[in-house]
């Protein structure tokens, strides 16, 4: 909540914690994320210096215009799917990944109480 009220100046609702993704990059940075799907939010998404909201359909969605491995784990968040990715990357370019469908979150008291955002 607390990265999409800093980027898009919005508070999602109706969060549900679908995924996890664990990055490791070659210079040795790695980061443990958390992925929740919202049904919605309390104001507009608005751009600021960190984000630029737009809005697509589905089948639109720019993956180009993403990082490499949005376009593996987004479509099962989409249709609600229970996740867990692995991914190694060297700067933009993935090198590797693994991604485990349908596995159980790990509970609340295990999880990190630090945001990160690539």
């Amino acid at each position: 909540m607390r990265e999409v009220r800093e980027e898009l100046r919005t508070t999602p609702t109706g969060l549900e914690m679908l995924g996890e993704n664990r990055f490791q990059f070659v210079d040795g940075y790695s980061t443990h994320v958390y992925v929740f799907r919202a049904t919605g939010c309390d104001a507009e998404p608005r751009e600021t210096e960190e984000a630029a909201p737009i809005w697509s359909s589905v089948g639109r969605i720019p993956y180009e215009q993403m990082w490499e491995d949005d376009e593996l784990w987004l479509p099962l968040l989409l249709r609600g799917r229970q996740f867990s990715g692995r991914f190694i990357f060297d700067g933009d370019v993935m090198l590797d990944y693994a991604i485990d469908e349908e596995l159980q979150p790990a509970p609340a008291a295990h999880r990190s109480q630090h945001s990160s955002s690539r």
